[in-house]
């Protein structure tokens, strides 16, 4: 379909993405309030497009490099009250709930650090994001090993007991 667009997204190295929709000016501040709650130490930036008066891409962060990569991604988007908030030394899985339930958030589309690609549909208005490619299709199906393997990794990095 014509109308149909794969964006692929850029993350600096290190990095997880969170892709969602919301629908207020005021989600950048919400959500910024929630990663300095949540992982006061990361580095983020979050960026929101807004779909109607003066259509500015909003944004907030605390490093550089990834304020700039938030900016770029939504440029490319091209989509309205779309919001992409990139986040280093921390897991999307210790924000996640907090962004879904913070009242503008609409849906999240994606919590990766893998690569992703956002399928978009252009209309006549403007672009929507419809979802995501993320990461790549599997290769097989795990064995008892991988599952010590995956059981291990798990609470090593402080998930599992």
């Amino acid at each position: 379909m014509e109308n149909l667009e794969e964006v692929e997204l850029d993350m600096p190295a290190g990095c997880n993405l969170i892709l969602g929709y919301s629908h207020f000016i005021k989600t950048v501040e919400d959500l910024e309030e929630i990663l300095k709650t949540y992982t006061p130490k990361a580095p983020y930036s979050i960026a929101f497009s807004e779909a109607s008066g003066d259509r500015l891409i909003r944004f907030e962060s605390n490093d550089r490099e990834l304020g700039k990569a938030g900016i770029e991604n939504l440029l490319k988007l091209k989509c309205g009250h779309t919001f992409l908030i990139l986040i280093r030394e921390a897991f999307p899985i210790t924000v996640l709930n907090a962004i879904k339930g913070c009242q503008e958030v609409g849906s999240v589309f994606a919590a990766t650090a893998n690569p992703i690609s956002a399928v978009v549909f252009r209309g006549k208005n403007g672009g929507s994001v419809l979802g995501v490619v993320d990461g790549f299709y599997p290769l097989g199906v795990e064995t008892e090993a991988d599952k010590t393997k995956r059981r291990s990794l798990l609470r090593t990095i402080g998930y599992k007991r």
